[in-house]
């Protein structure tokens, strides 16, 4: 097994400060609305929608770009830039609709960043370990996500109900993060490659019909994966206070942190199917959890557990996407990734707003796991083609991943 390489440990750092700043924010973030601003669930279903389907859908674009340009760091750079700049102004909202605003400009970085910095990292790792690459990425996003909840912790038990105060101080690991990816040498991009007879427009090549099939199922699991802040609202309403959300929030980063780069690893081993798999039938477990449970310390269970799906499923789904799409496409490729996750939040975080305000939680919760219940049978169903290099299901070893 290879080292890291430096730079994927620079992009690592620069998402640690980034989700240290994002995390900061986002597990006050229901809190914030309901008690500060007097928004409701519907209205947080909204924002974390719309903030996420704009994330999502300008990864298609900023992935096209980057496919099409010599240097994806600079496109890079200014999705972390824009990022940085919004996140501290929520610090100054008096509106809900002003907190839609930030967060959608926030997202916009995101999605401008997202595309260019995944095709960066394919490019860098080794065919047979993209699962173990990816999962050090997120692992290293997950640690900035235990820090900056602890922070944000930390600043309110000294200054309570200081919510705007952490807001504004995000503004710091979001400066530290933009500067880390100046020391980044990013690797050539390869040439790109003029479409054959098999592979021009209007049809469709047997390594992109893989591609499309796992779409498409990662489209009806996405329909059932709301915003986490939902968790968050259920976990506050039980528990009585805000007070230890953060640290909640910080402990579910833990868990991820420490088994992503194994789940990304398990993925290269025994195949991205059987991993996803079984990391979307974990997520339809801790959603009963949710909907059944009675105790607020039960919650604090399946919330916990809840990283463990994380970990199988991130690095092992970004793999699959690197696997199925040729290099110099691998810009669209997760563009399209991300696009289908983003039209599936924008749709499952309003349909869940709707769902936990009319009926409550256990039917929301009860909703999602059925869909991603119906997902996972799906995605087992999948016949690999031989091309695609048994795409969902074996060995990371084998062709898929040259």
């Amino acid at each position: 097994m290879s080292r890291i390489p430096r730079p994927v440990w620079l992009l690592g750092w620069s998402s640690l400060f980034t989700d240290a700043a994002t995390e900061m924010i986002y597990p006050l973030l229901p809190v914030y609305l309901s008690r500060v601003l007097g928004a409701g669930a519907l209205s947080l279903g909204i924002i974390e929608g719309v903030a996420e389907a704009v994330n999502s859908a300008l990864k298609i674009v900023s992935g096209y770009i980057s496919d099409r340009s010599s240097k994806r760091r600079p496109i890079v750079i200014a999705g972390y830039a824009i990022s940085s700049a919004a996140r501290p102004l929520i610090a100054l909202t008096k509106s809900w609709p002003q907190v839609l605003l930030i967060r959608a400009l926030d997202r916009t970085g995101k999605g401008i960043r997202g595309a260019p910095r995944d095709a960066m990292l394919a490019r860098l790792a080794p065919a047979a370990e993209r699962g173990r690459i990816f999962g050090f990425h997120r692992a290293m996003d997950h640690a900035g996500a235990i820090v900056g909840p602890i922070v944000a912790t930390a600043i309110l038990f000294f200054a309570p109900g200081e919510y705007r105060l952490v807001f504004a101080l995000t503004v710091i690991p979001g400066a530290i993060a933009v500067a880390l990816l100046f020391l980044v040498r990013e690797p050539a991009v390869p040439a790109p490659v003029r479409p054959s007879r098999e592979s021009s427009p209007g049809t469709t090549s047997a390594v992109d019909k893989p591609l499309l099939a796992f779409l498409g199922v990662l489209l009806l699991f996405s329909l059932g994966n709301s915003a986490d802040a939902f968790l968050l609202l259920r976990l506050s309403d039980a528990l009585g206070s805000a007070t230890y959300v953060p640290l909640l929030w910080s402990g579910l980063h833990v868990v991820k942190a420490s088994l992503s780069t194994w789940g990304g690893t398990l993925s290269d081993r025994l195949g991205r199917r059987h991993v996803i798999v079984i990391g979307w039938l974990l997520y339809a477990l801790v959603y009963v959890g949710f909907a059944t449970a009675e105790s607020a310390w039960t919650l604090v269970g399946w919330f916990l557990v809840y990283g463990a799906f994380f970990a199988l499923t991130e690095g092992a789904e970004k793999a699959l996407v690197a696997d199925l799409a040729p290099a110099d496409k691998h810009g669209v490729a997760f563009g399209m990734y991300n696009t289908t996750l983003g039209v599936g939040a924008l749709a499952a975080s309003v349909m869940f707003g709707l769902l936990y305000e009319r009926f409550g939680a256990p039917v929301a919760f009860s909703t999602g796991a059925v869909l991603a219940t119906l997902a996972a049978v799906l995605l087992m169903a999948l016949r690999p083609s031989s091309q695609a290099g048994k795409m969902v299901g074996s060995n990371g070893s084998n062709s898929s991943h040259q």
